[in-house]
């Protein structure tokens, strides 16, 4: 199956590039996928499409200020350095720019000297490496030094940090926010419990396949980078009731949703408890196990993300969504619109 399957025209000024001040106004399209339909509405409105005894499942990881500005020690070259994965102790796997300032030995100094770090080793597509030296907490010098690692088609400075944070984030590790679940207030996560929607949360950390594009040509040679995910018992036990119960299992953002399938697939259906990692690639022809339906933002062409889409929805009615999208002047990816795909 060839890449350019999932390409589609997308004007630039329609790529949003600040939040919303209210983040539940955005707008929503609904997309049904059974028959293609299509209807819009605002996403303060997506509890309707709920039914007691269905599950929203969330993705309650935490963005960290992964995104570090310094120097390098002798020569005071600056260096921009991404905080991807935490391998041990201080250690962690990173994207350098420019990579090709840092090799191993290499030292880099941040905020006057509040933090250092030595480059121990070289990956591919800029990858380093780093491990860190300072005193005191790490994540607290991190919340002081870092900024939010917006996506780099966003230029805009944002505001807030916490705008790029879902409103109910806890475990910390992600290099980039889970995005479908900003639209979410805590008063609109409260309406659908009232209405007898559970509500269940999982982890999985953004990692660096976010930042990767497709760079082949078949989708079928792409190979998706590890990510780490979380899985309760009280979660696990939860979703498998509503599915006996005859509920919906709804997914918030592709995140919940590779987390859920990668499970579902290794254990006949059933969702259980554990912790791993995983590099599931979801695309056109995947029988899905574990969600019913799904919550997502508008992606980029040619992306794994819009590839995962179209396996749950078909190909052509995504791309027939993503064109009346573009026509209806929807906002684009992370601080866009939301798509409901029942």
């Amino acid at each position: 199956m060839k890449v350019d399957l999932f390409d589609f025209e997308l004007p630039e000024e329609l790529i949003a590039q600040t939040p919303l001040e209210k983040r539940s106004e955005s707008r929503l399209m609904v997309l049904n996928k059974d028959d293609g339909g299509i209807k819009h509405d605002i996403f303060k409105n997506v509890k309707d499409y709920f039914q007691p005894g269905d599950c929203l499942v969330l993705n309650d990881t935490r963005v960290l200020p992964a995104r570090l500005f310094g120097t390098k020690e002798n020569t005071g070259a600056k260096i921009e350095v991404l905080l991807l994965k935490q391998l041990q102790g201080d250690s962690w796997e990173t994207l350098i720019k420019p990579a090709k300032r840092v090799k191993e030995g290499t030292r880099i100094v941040f905020g006057d000297g509040l933090l250092t770090a030595m480059c121990t080793g070289e990956n591919g597509h800029g990858g380093r490496i780093l491990d860190f030296n300072y005193e005191g907490i790490f994540y607290e010098i991190l919340d002081q030094l870092g900024e939010m690692p917006l996506p780099p088609y966003i230029k805009e400075q944002l505001e807030d940090k916490d705008r790029y944070q879902t409103v109910f984030a806890k475990e910390r590790g992600s290099a980039a926010a889970p995005t479908a679940g900003l639209h979410f207030t805590e008063e609109l996560l409260e309406q659908l419990q009232e209405k007898g929607v559970h509500i269940a949360f999982i982890t999985l950390h953004v990692g660096l396949g976010t930042f990767r594009p497709v760079s082949v040509d078949s989708i079928e040679e792409h190979e998706m980078h590890a990510e780490f995910y979380q899985v309760s018992e009280g979660t696990a036990r939860l979703l498998n009731e509503v599915r006996e119960s005859g509920g919906r299992i709804i997914s918030v953002g592709t995140t919940s949703t590779r987390t859920l399938e990668a499970i579902a697939s290794a254990n006949g259906g059933r969702i259980v408890a554990e912790s791993g990692w995983t590099d599931i690639f979801i695309f056109p022809g995947y029988e899905f196990k574990a969600i019913d339906g799904m919550i997502t933002n508008f992606h980029l062409p040619k992306s794994t993300l819009i590839m995962l889409v179209s396996a749950l929805a078909g190909r052509e009615s995504v791309l027939r969504a993503y064109n009346t999208a573009v026509q209806e002047e929807y906002r684009f990816f992370s601080f866009g619109d939301a798509m409901l795909i029942l």
